[in-house]
């Protein structure tokens, strides 16, 4: 339970006639056992929803019908599915959201070039890729509820792969509400979160969902430079530089690139101004510093983007959540991030002369 009180004790079992046991837990004995196993497994918040129709789906299908997800069709595709997660796993009862940050114990802004020779990446792509990391501890976990309770339970691990909202189910689960910048915030983490949830067919206690602590707050919405904000709790992503870098496969509007800065991989503009960031604890997870494997992070040289090639760009992403974006991508990238930094015509000219045909002028 979220901000409840955890056991302390191993739980006992009863034996079944052919030896087996049986658990004889009430549901929220089951949700403290969850949240403690899951924080002993290294997670740095967990809560409980119940496996339940999500709670704001006027907005997302208002979202859809207004063109905000932009090239992601992904998301309009099994949205029946994607509302409700009772639809991801047959008999499914509840879901165990885990959260775990990402937040970089140094910010290494000093590796930033004042010469416009280097781009910027955002946070959460600095280490390994966060599906494989979160996916294998949730994997974990399951199997100690399992061994710890003494009964079967069918589960489904997601880690942002599934067709599922997942801002909304963890704000369901109680381990943080959505900011007005759409993400979910923590009073204590802040914001650069990891969310993985265990879909499961185990009954149990869902946990109280969180107040919104956002005040009369709006830095988040007043930094964003393409105004990708067209409401407090609105998101427009077709406007979102980490959509445009990340997502977005063709050529960028003109009017965007100028705002998009030096940003070659996401962004987190609006996360480096809220305040709940300033004080939130670094990561505990050591594969989400900054690693010598990758030597793009986190502050990448455009001409090594600008003359990569595809062979590159697989060995020096390998393991990396920057994959997502291809090279054609990441040249495109780089170009705009060095024509937005004064005086930078090399940059300019060496992408032009590319040839790749993906010159966003």
């Amino acid at each position: 339970m979220n901000g409840g009180r955890l056991s302390t004790t191993a739980p006992s079992f009863p034996r079944r006639g052919d030896g087996s046991t049986m658990s004889t837990m009430t549901p929220l004995e089951k949700s403290d056992l969850v949240r403690r196993l899951g924080l002993e497994a290294g997670f740095d918040e967990v809560g409980i929803a119940e496996a339940a129709p999500i709670r704001r789906l006027g907005c997302f299908v208002d979202w859809l019908e207004q063109g905000r997800h932009g090239e992601m069709a992904y998301l309009s595709r099994a949205a029946d599915v994607r509302v409700d997660p009772r639809r991801l796993l047959s008999g499914a009862r509840s879901v165990i959201v885990a959260v775990q940050s990402y937040k970089p114990a140094e910010e290494h802004e000093e590796a930033g070039g004042l010469d416009g020779s280097r781009g910027r990446i955002a946070r959460y792509a600095w280490g390994r890729d966060y599906h494989r990391v979160h996916r294998k501890k949730l994997q974990r976990l399951v199997q100690r509820l399992r061994e710890a309770m003494g009964e079967m339970f069918e589960a489904r691990v997601c880690v942002d792969t599934a067709p599922m909202i997942e801002r909304e189910v963890a704000a369901a689960a109680g381990v943080g509400w959505i900011g007005k910048n759409t993400l979910v915030l923590h009073p204590r983490l802040g914001s650069y979160l990891f969310l993985g949830e265990i879909v499961t067919t185990l009954e149990l206690a869902p946990s109280a969902p969180m107040a919104d602590h956002c005040g009369s707050c709006t830095r988040c919405l007043e930094a964003c430079p393409t105004q990708a904000f067209p409401a407090a709790y609105r998101m427009d992503a077709t406007r979102c530089t980490a959509y445009l870098t990340i997502e977005h496969r063709g050529e960028i509007p003109r009017d965007l690139q100028s705002a998009m800065g030096d940003w070659v991989f996401g962004c987190d503009i609006c996360q480096e101004v809220c305040p709940h960031n300033s004080k939130a604890p670094a990561t505990s997870e050591p594969a989400y510093g900054l690693s010598e494997r990758f030597p793009l992070s986190p502050r990448p040289m455009l001409d090594v983007l600008l003359n990569m090639t595809e062979e590159q760009r697989q060995a020096y992403l390998a393991g990396s959540a920057m994959k997502r974006a291809t090279l054609a991508m990441l040249k495109r990238n780089a170009a705009i991030a060095g024509e937005n930094q004064a005086g930078n015509q090399r940059i300019k000219k060496s992408y032009r002369q590319n040839g790749d045909g993906v010159s966003p002028t």
